[in-house]
Formats: structure tokens, sequence, C-alpha cells
């Protein structure tokens, strides 16, 4: 079943995301309006593999559809990501069930199917750290009952599949992802997301009571020790295009401080203040941040789509974390500027700065990132 959809032009996405934004963002409802769209502009399947149907999207095209997506809502371009990925990865390395992803696929042709996993946990924390999640999968006569709470899991509310991490109630404990249904009973929203950025990201708390999935309905199970944790240098498809989606956030604000320099014209000044070396040195610096980190994330997109063995994971964890930083950066310069105005609610800018704000805290966080890229510096 394909899942070709005909795109409509990025700019258009772009506008109608913006124009959606501020509302979801003072409600923090779930986005469906949004992500109709970006269904509509055939983006949430891009990532599907040729071999389904679909244009099998690299980690460029993705970075740059995150980054576009980014400048409009990030929060709908997170909840979109993680659909994106879970396509990549099928197309990677294929491991869903043979008749269930033929399935999700023909039902992604018609309407916006989302796809995310929950992994992070209360006790535990994130995967990045290590540790045995405390979410159980027990056996049936006829499959697994999962049971567990499960944090930060964003589009909870849209979710067509929760890709659970759990550990077996064998024995022998096994660790493994089991895919779960989203409108499967036993599954509650248990804390509702109130955060300073993304706000319309639905990243919930949800618990799994007892909910009963088919004996099939799991992927890499085996025993737990290295091979079942995450693997923090690893991912560069994950990381690089991460990194876009903020750096689209950036690039937003940056749109609303020129339109603000070339607007604002003080009594005082009798001209723009576009045209003050303040504002002038201000524009350079923060484009310089910008240019200079889209660089380092498209270029290395770039090298990992052309299977350059050269470039490194260490590197693409490098140009998340200083993407990260420039993107942060930017937006600081930018609000700092404007003053009051910046950080005025019901002005763009004051969300753009709230929204940067979630860049460095994505697994790996900054100081499991360094830490990878230092060992591997020291090595002998």
């Amino acid at each position: 079943m394909s899942t070709r959809v005909t795109a409509r032009p990025a700019t258009h996405v772009i506008a109608r995301l913006a124009e959606l934004a501020p509302a979801y963002d003072d409600s923090a409802a779930f986005p469906a309006e949004s992500l109709q769209a970006v269904h509509e502009a055939g983006l949430l399947t891009a990532t599907v593999g040729e071999r389904y149907g679909g244009r099998g999207a690299g980690v460029g095209e993705t970075a740059r559809i995150l980054h576009t997506l980014g400048q409009g809502d990030p929060s709908v371009a997170l909840i979109s990501a993680m659909t994106l990925t879970t396509h990549a990865r099928q197309n990677t390395l294929p491991h869903w069930p043979d008749e269930l992803y033929p399935r999700v696929l023909e039902e992604s042709a018609e309407r916006p199917v989302l796809i995310n996993h929950a992994r992070v946990e209360p006790d535990l924390g994130s995967p990045a750290r290590g540790g045995l999640p405390a979410t159980r999968a027990r056996r049936t006569a006829d499959g697994w009952s999962i049971s567990g709470t499960k944090r930060f899991v964003t589009g909870a509310e849209g979710l067509d599949w929760f890709l659970v991490w759990a550990t077996t109630d064998e024995p022998e404990p096994r660790v493994g992802t089991f895919l779960v249904p989203g409108g499967s009973l036993g599954i509650e929203i248990t804390g509702r997301w109130d955060h300073l950025g993304l706000r319309a990201s639905g990243s919930h708390d949800v618990t799994f009571r007892e909910v009963e999935i088919p004996y099939e309905n799991v992927v890499g199970l085996g025993p737990y020790g290295p091979a079942a944790e995450q693997d923090n240098r690893a991912g560069a498809s994950l990381h690089l295009p991460l990194a876009a989606l903020y750096l689209g956030v950036a690039r937003a604000a940056q749109t609303f401080f020129h339109t603000f320099a070339h607007t604002r014209v003080p009594a005082n000044l009798g001209h723009p203040v576009a045209r003050t070396e303040r504002f002038r040195r201000a524009a350079g610096e923060i484009e310089i941040l910008l240019g200079a980190a889209e660089q380092l994330v498209f270029d290395g997109a770039a090298r990992v789509d052309a299977g350059d063995s050269s470039y490194t994971p260490e590197q693409a964890l490098g140009a998340r974390v200083l993407a990260d930083r420039h993107g942060v950066r930017a937006v600081e310069l930018a609000v700092r500027l404007l003053g009051n105005p910046g950080l005025s609610r019901g002005n763009p800018l004051e969300r753009h700065f709230r929204d940067i704000q979630c860049a460095p805290v994505h697994a790996p966080q900054e100081d499991i990132a360094l830490l990878a890229i230092g060992t591997k510096a020291l090595a002998p």
C-alpha cells in the first residue's frame, strides 16, 4: 500500500502551523489540526522505505523536514519526529511483525498515524543513564499483559501505537519493546504535561494497567545487558534531525527579530532600529550562530546518507550539542535586544524563547554526550 501523498509547499505548512501554534500553546491541547496539515503535506510518512511504497527520506531530508516544522510549531514537529524515526528504523532494520506493519502503513495513507516510544519512568528516569525498566510484561495464555507507568510520552493523547520498553516477569527476565495499540483498554494518562516549552506536545505520563496485547507484538526481546541499554553514541539519524528541529525554532525567532527591527521606529530615533549598530551587530551574531550550527547538522546528515564511514557517532553527538547551544544563545540574544516586548505574552518571540529551552533536555543530555565524546577522545 503506497503512502505517497502530494506534498504542499513548505511555506504553506509553516504558515498553517504558525497560525495555529499560539492557541495550542495557550491551551496545551493536542494539536490535531496541525498534525492533519503535516499528514496532508505527506510529511508524516516521508521516511517510509521504498520497499514499502514510501519515498525513504534519509537523515538529511528528515532534518530539513523537522527544521521546517520547527519554524511553524516545534510541538507538532516533535510529535512528527517520533513517527518519522520509527518508520526510518523499520526501513533500516525491519523488526515489526510482518502482518502488523503493512496495516500501519495502510492506515497512514488515510489519516495521521502517530507512533512513539514510551521509555522514561518515574524512578528510573531516562534510559540514557542505564537501568532496568520497572514496567512489567506478564506472560498470558494469549500474549502479554503490560503494567507500569511511563513519563514524558510525547503526543500521548493522539498516539496510535505506544512502543513500551518493559521487563518480562519470567524466572530469567528479558527486556524488550512491546507494541501497544493506543486504543487498548487499561491505558490512562495519569500526569498532565504542564511545561514551560512545547506545551502542545502532550508529553504526558501514561499508566498501563494490565493492557493485553498479542504474543507477537514485541521486538528486541532478550536478556538485559549492554545490548538492551540505550547506546548514547548511536542514533545520528535522530540526533541530527532533532538538532535541526530546534534550529527551526531559532530561525523563527530570528524572523520575528528582523521584523521588529525593521518596524520599530522610536520617536527619539526617527528611523527603524534595524539601522542602528547595536541591532546590526546582534543580527550578525545570530546569523553566525545559526548558520554555523546548520552547516554542522546538515553536512553531517549528508555524510550519514552518503555512508561516510569516517563520520563518527561522536561527531553527530557533538553537532547536536553545539547546535543546541547555538540555538539557545541566538534566541536569548534576540530577546535581550527587544527587552520587555521580547518577553511579553502573545509575542511569538516569547513562545520561541520558551520552546528553545527544551532543546538540551532530550536524551542523551549534554553531560552524557560530552562523556561519550571525551571517552573517545582520550582512548589510547
